[in-house]
């Protein structure tokens, strides 16, 4: 936690271009003040257009946050680092300052293929797995 009692929460990804942007997004808005939410990935690319608008239809707006990498993270302590994809996960097995360190597997949504509306929906799919987790894992039990 840091000073002011909030828990710090860090997402970590491969590109920080979609799950981790959308992690942060929600948690951010359904976490009510409570958390200090940040992403990155272990490159850093650019926020998809599709996950702004799957975010964008439940009111959070992310169009303002920015693809990093996790290299300005590494001196930082957070009391968890989640993982939101295989290959982070892979990438990063130990995060130096994690209280906890938890894994969340979800498909990469930027790989959907067909008309742009069946990739927002693959979007849309992925930005529900992740606020259900959210809300289970991080909400309900105050972790």
């Amino acid at each position: 936690m840091d000073g002011r009692g909030k828990r710090r929460v860090l997402f970590l990804c491969t590109h920080n271009s979609a799950r981790s942007q959308m992690a942060e997004g929600l948690l951010r808005h359904l976490g009510g003040g409570g958390f200090d939410v940040f992403s990155a990935g272990t490159e850093a690319t650019r926020v998809r257009p599709l996950a702004n608008r799957a975010m964008a239809e439940l009111g959070v707006d992310i169009s303002r946050q920015e693809s990093k990498t996790l290299d300005r993270f590494l001196r930082e302590s957070f009391d968890a680092v989640i993982t939101v994809c295989d290959d982070a996960n892979e990438a990063c097995p130990i995060f130096p300052g994690a209280g906890r360190r938890i894994h969340w597997s979800f498909d990469d949504p930027s790989r959907a293929t067909g008309t742009e509306e069946e990739q927002l929906a693959t979007y849309r799919r992925v930005r529900d797995e992740i606020r259900a987790r959210i809300e289970a894992e991080l909400l309900a039990t105050g972790a």
